[in-house]
């Protein structure tokens, strides 16, 4: 029982981490086991994301593998969070920003649904807006504002990639989203145009969410990304995943009464949601009203 309280997401995150290193370091399960003085069995479960796991036991696993003392840091502050309810990564925690959860999830999954309401995802950005987005952090510099915007553009490729499939990603865009101008006019015109751009590839579906739906449940859940995953060759497959961030970190939910809840939010909003053509009249009214605004 007391198994089913940990949040899944970290403990497939330490899980997998701690194969890749074991493979690396050429050293079996059952040897792993010895070390650690435990049975196969539950380092078999640590790996495969099944049990939580001490952080004693990952400091022992990660010296014996040879990580380096940053990832051995890394993992053995993900170890605590294997025992959490629901899980909070915090950007500026024990966890560096270079050990990157959400990004990982987002490439393994099969299909990413999202509700944008204050901002177009980065997904879908174009590069002078994913500047224009970080030109209001001064406490970001130049070279790091640069290197922020690169990831977030080679995060898009994911939408190409041929192997594995790439995902299916449907977004619901607020319609606040598209008038709020970020940079310039120029700026804003260009990245609407992108977004007609990126909507006409085969897995890609966005949509808008007009004003004119007034008060609905997006409002009170904000933004918010589910994430499923394909089944795979495993007998269990991986559960999905419903992601929310805030300014200080992120929160993961997995349990599947907290699914279902966005579930709903989600069904809720796409009734509400115009369909792809409506969609696509609707930016190129905004793009026409952005160039003799």
């Amino acid at each position: 029982m007391a198994d089913d309280m940990g949040s899944t997401v970290p403990r497939r995150q330490l899980g997998r981490a701690l194969r890749e290193l074991r493979t690396e370091a050429q050293i079996t399960l059952d040897g792993a086991a010895d070390a650690l003085h435990c049975s196969r069995q539950k380092m078999w479960r640590i790996e495969n994301g099944l049990g939580s796991a001490r952080a004693l036991d990952v400091r022992a696993l990660c010296e014996l593998y040879g990580a380096t003392p940053e990832l051995s840091a890394a993992l053995t502050a993900l170890a605590d969070e294997t025992k959490a309810k629901g899980w909070w990564h915090s950007y500026v925690d024990a966890i560096p920003e270079w050990f990157e959860l959400y990004v990982g999830l987002e490439s393994a999954a099969s299909a990413i649904r999202r509700f944008d309401e204050a901002l177009i995802p980065g997904m879908l950005q174009s590069r002078a807006y994913a500047f224009a987005v970080y030109q209001h952090r001064h406490e970001v510099t130049e070279e790091e504002r640069e290197r922020l915007v690169e990831v977030r553009l080679q995060r898009q490729a994911l939408l190409h990639r041929k192997l594995p499939r790439a995902p299916k990603l449907e977004v619901i865009l607020a319609e606040a989203a598209l008038l709020r101008t970020v940079g310039n006019a120029t700026t804003m015109a260009d990245q609407l145009r992108h977004l007609l751009e990126v909507g006409e590839l085969f897995n890609v579906s966005v949509r808008v969410l007009p004003l004119t739906a007034g008060i609905h449940r997006g409002v009170e859940a904000g933004t918010f990304v589910i994430l499923d995953f394909p089944p795979g060759r495993r007998t269990t497959p991986e559960p999905p995943v419903v992601y929310c961030e805030s300014w200080t970190g992120a929160l993961y939910l997995d349990r599947p009464e907290e699914y279902a809840a966005y579930e709903q939010v989600w069904a809720s909003l796409d009734d509400l949601t115009l369909d792809e053509a409506q969609s696509r009249q609707l930016i190129n009214k905004i793009i026409g009203e952005v160039h003799h605004g």
